[in-house]
C-alpha cells in the first residue's frame, strides 16, 4: 500500500474541526441513564475448562435498553483480588469467540473481561452469542448504516452503551479493583474503547489500536475500503440522506468522544492503513481529553508503525501496551 495520507509531520499536529451536536452531552447522558435504570444484576457462571492457570466465567450483563449482552470474564486462578482489570472490545464482524483465545492479560495478573458485540460474530473468528433485537429502516449490508438516519436508532448507540455498561458491570465484581479499570480494543474495538473512555468516569487508561469510527466525513471520502464504504454504498442509493446521515454520525464520532476522555491514552496507528486512514486516528488522538478539563492532548501517547497497514503493531504492540499500563499502575 503506498502512502496516501498526510505526511507524518502533519499527522502529528492534525487537529481538524469536526461537527459536534449542541446536545451531544445531553444525548449521551440521557441514553446511559435510561439503560442504567433498566439494568439487572449480571450473571456469572463458572465454565469447566482445560485452562488450569485461569478461571473462566460466562457472563451475561444488561446493555442498552436492558438487552442481555454476553462476555467472558477470566481471572488468574487462586487470586482473591481485587485486581486491576482490562475490558476489551472486538473488531468489526467478530464475536467473543472462545476463552482460550484471550489469555495474555489474565496470564499477566489482570482480571480480564471481553465483551461480545451485539449482532456480530458471523464474519470471522469463532463466533458470538449476542443478538441485536432492534429493527431499523433501509440499510446497506453490514452494521454501519443500521438505523443511521437518526441518532436514536443508530446501531452504535446500542454498542457504545453496551461498552459503558460493561465497565459498570465489571466494577461490581469482587475480583475487580473498581479504581483500576482500563479499556482497549483494535479497529472497531478501538473505536468502542474511545467511546467507553469518553463516556465512563474514573478509568485508569484507554488503549485504542488502529481505531475505526473516527472523523467519518473524511474517512468515507478518503478510503475505498469497507466498512466505511458501507456508508458510501448507502448514500449512493439514498441520495437525499447525506445531511441527516452525517448529523447522526456526529454523535458517534471518535473525535467528539475522545475530547471527553479523562484517562491517559495509548493509541497505535499504521501509517499505510487503508481501512482506518492515519489522519483519522490522529484526529481522535490529538483531541484527546481537551473537552474534559482534566487532560491535555499530549496525555494520549501514540505508537506509529511506519510500514504497517491495518494490522498496526499486531502482537508486538501488546508488549508496548503491557509496559505502558504497568508504568501507569505503578
Amino acid at each position: 500500500m503506498p502512502r496516501f495520507d498526510l505526511p507524518v509531520e502533519e499527522l502529528r499536529v492534525y487537529r481538524p474541526e469536526v461537527a459536534e451536536p449542541a446536545d451531544f452531552d445531553a444525548f449521551w447522558a440521557d441514553t446511559l441513564a435510561e439503560s442504567r435504570a433498566l439494568a439487572q444484576a449480571p450473571k456469572l457462571t463458572r465454565v469447566d475448562s482445560p485452562l488450569t492457570s485461569v478461571e473462566v466465567y460466562d457472563v451475561t450483563f444488561s446493555g442498552f435498553a436492558g438487552d442481555p449482552i454476553g462476555g467472558w470474564f477470566i481471572v488468574p486462578a487462586g487470586t482473591g483480588g481485587p485486581l486491576p482489570t482490562i475490558v476489551e472490545y472486538n473488531g468489526y464482524g467478530g464475536g467473543r469467540g472462545l476463552p482460550h483465545e484471550r489469555l495474555a492479560w489474565a496470564a499477566s495478573g489482570y482480571a480480564y473481561f471481553f465483551m461480545d458485540t451485539r449482532g456480530q460474530g458471523g464474519g470471522w473468528g469463532t463466533g458470538g452469542t449476542t443478538p441485536d433485537p432492534h429493527g431499523t429502516g433501509p440499510s446497506a449490508p453490514g452494521f454501519m448504516t443500521r438505523g443511521i438516519e437518526s441518532p436514536a436508532t443508530y446501531y452504535y448507540r446500542r454498542v457504545f452503551t453496551d461498552a459503558v455498561l460493561a465497565v459498570d458491570t465489571v466494577r461490581s465484581f469482587d475480583r475487580v479493583d473498581a479504581e483500576r479499570v482500563a479499556v482497549c480494543g483494535g479497529s472497531q474495538g478501538g473505536g468502542i474503547a474511545i467511546a467507553a473512555a469518553g463516556l465512563s468516569e474514573g478509568l485508569v487508561a484507554a488503549m485504542p489500536e488502529v481505531p475505526f469510527l473516527c472523523q467519518f466525513e473524511r474517512s468515507v471520502g478518503l478510503t475505498d475500503r469497507f466498512p466505511y464504504q458501507e456508508i458510501v454504498k448507502f448514500l449512493s442509493v439514498q441520495r437525499d440522506a447525506a445531511t441527516r446521515v452525517f448529523e447522526t454520525l456526529a454523535y458517534f464520532d471518535g473525535v467528539n468522544l475522545a475530547k471527553r476522555a479523562t484517562a491517559p491514552g495509548l493509541f497505535s496507528v499504521g501509517l499505510l492503513d487503508p481501512v482506518c486512514p492515519p489522519s483519522t486516528v490522529y484526529a481522535a488522538r490529538n483531541h484527546w481529553g481537551v473537552a474534559s478539563g482534566a487532560l491535555a492532548a499530549q496525555t494520549a501517547d501514540i505508537v506509529e508503525y511506519a510500514f504497517n497497514e491495518h494490522e498496526g503493531g499486531a502482537a508486538a504492540h501488546w508488549l508496548r501496551q503491557s509496559a505502558w499500563l504497568a508504568e501507569r499502575l505503578g
